[in-house]
């Protein structure tokens, strides 16, 4: 495996995913969804601190409230994971794919790695204004882009996209379609893994889940008995790292 040879690999995924509109649309869904959340959220808790309403959630910081937007858009991204694997297979293009790339752990290795590129610069700036435009609506009652904890959240918050997409798209290798991945994760993400956090006999099991930890990774202030950022992000790797080497693993030995 050339340098060479795996720079033609990884622009040929550069140019397929380019030709895909579903991974188009679903990066731009992450952007809007991720930033749209952020304003209703900011103008909606403003509203709230200023009418002294009992709806603010308990616990409630404008610092963590700048991240909310990515929890929600996140779903998008990982359509956008599962969407890159799956829409090969769904053509029939993977066929001549593995024609022009036949050593698979190669063609394995340009895919995951331009889904974690594309996924890191998409989640940079919309990271970013996704905070700012949460302090903004939050008016008076915002906090500063430099207040203790967000830098590192912030730089939390891309590691926790990209891996998320890169979970999604292992799951698709291991499924070959775009179902089950999304069957199973946007349900988890959304609401799956949060009810068994309020169940005593489930919870201590939950944080471990892919979500639960690696969502410490925005936290700005971490509560006590949680686990700490860099906890989540060791436990998230993980099931990453399973999950990527599992897909290595089936792409090498399936057929096409």
């Amino acid at each position: 495996m050339t340098v060479g040879e795996t720079t033609a690999a990884m622009n040929a995924e550069f140019t397929k995913l380019r030709s895909v509109r579903g991974t188009v649309v679903s990066l731009t869904l992450f952007a809007l969804v991720s930033i749209g959340v952020a304003a209703l959220d900011g103008w909606s808790a403003g509203h709230a601190i200023a009418t002294h309403s009992r709806l603010l959630r308990s616990g409630f910081t404008p610092e963590q409230a700048g991240f909310d937007g990515i929890l929600y858009g996140q779903v998008a991204i990982i359509a956008f994971g599962v969407l890159v694997v799956t829409s090969e297979y769904g053509s029939g293009m993977i066929r001549l794919s593995l024609l022009a790339v036949p050593r698979r752990g190669q063609f394995f290795l340009a895919k995951m790695g331009v889904t974690a590129l594309v996924a890191a610069v998409a989640a940079i700036p919309v990271t970013v204004v996704t905070y700012l435009v949460t302090q903004l609506a939050l008016g008076h009652y915002g906090a500063s882009i430099g207040a203790v904890g967000v830098p590192r959240a912030l730089v939390g918050s891309v590691g926790y996209v990209v891996l998320m997409c890169l979970f999604a798209a292992a799951l698709a290798v291991l499924t070959r379609n775009a179902i089950a991945p999304l069957a199973v994760l946007i349900p988890l993400v959304l609401i799956g893994s949060h009810l068994l956090m309020l169940l005593g006999a489930t919870k201590a099991f939950a944080r471990y889940l892919p979500d639960q930890a690696g969502t410490q990774m925005l936290t700005v202030h971490v509560a006590s008995g949680s686990l700490s950022p860099g906890a989540g992000l060791a436990v998230m790797a993980a099931w990453v790292a399973v999950a990527l080497a599992v897909g290595y693993v089936l792409q090498r030995m399936r057929d096409a």
